[in-house]
C-alpha cells in the first residue's frame, strides 16, 4: 500500500475580533459624541479596519481618522483598508474627558465616537454602551 504525502498542516485561526461599537439613536439635536467604540487593543492599526467595516452601511467611507488620547500605540499617517487610503493624526492637545476618534469623510461630514479603554472591565463598558445607544451625548459638536 502506498501512502502520499499529507499538505502543509494548516493552523486554524479565530476570526478577528468584531469591533464593538453602538451608534446613538437619530434625533432632532445635535449631538457631540455620536457612539462609543471599544477597541479590544491599543494598536489603532489593527483595530481601525474592523471598526470601519462595522460602521452604519448608510455612512459614506470614511477617509480620514482623528485620534485624541494617549492609549494608542505609534501611528502611522496612512493605513491602507481595504483598498482604500484612510489619513490618520493624533491631536496634540490634550483635551478634558474621555478619548475620541474622529472619523471624517470628505464632502460629507464627521462622526466622533467616544472611546472606552480596551482594558475596561466589561461591565463598565457594557454598560456606557448601553448608556451611549440610548441617548447619546448631547450637546453641540465638538
Amino acid at each position: 500500500m502506498t501512502t502520499a504525502p499529507l499538505g502543509p498542516l494548516h493552523e486554524h485561526h479565530e476570526p478577528p475580533p468584531v469591533a464593538r461599537l453602538t451608534i446613538a439613536p437619530p434625533g432632532p439635536v445635535l449631538r457631540r459624541i455620536d457612539g462609543a467604540w471599544w477597541p479590544h487593543s491599543t494598536d489603532l492599526l489593527a483595530e481601525l479596519p474592523e471598526l470601519l467595516r462595522a460602521l452604519p452601511f448608510d455612512w459614506p467611507r470614511i477617509d480620514h481618522a482623528t485620534v485624541n488620547g494617549s492609549i494608542w500605540s505609534a501611528l502611522p499617517t496612512r493605513i491602507l483598508v481595504e483598498g482604500h487610503v484612510v489619513c490618520l493624526r493624533r491631536t496634540r492637545t490634550v483635551r478634558p474627558g474621555p478619548d475620541t476618534i474622529c472619523l471624517v469623510a470628505a464632502g460629507h461630514g464627521r462622526w466622533d465616537l467616544q472611546i472606552i479603554p480596551p482594558d475596561t472591565p466589561e461591565a463598565e463598558a457594557v454598560e456606557a454602551m448601553a448608556m451611549m445607544a440610548g441617548e447619546g451625548a448631547e450637546g453641540p459638536p465638538g
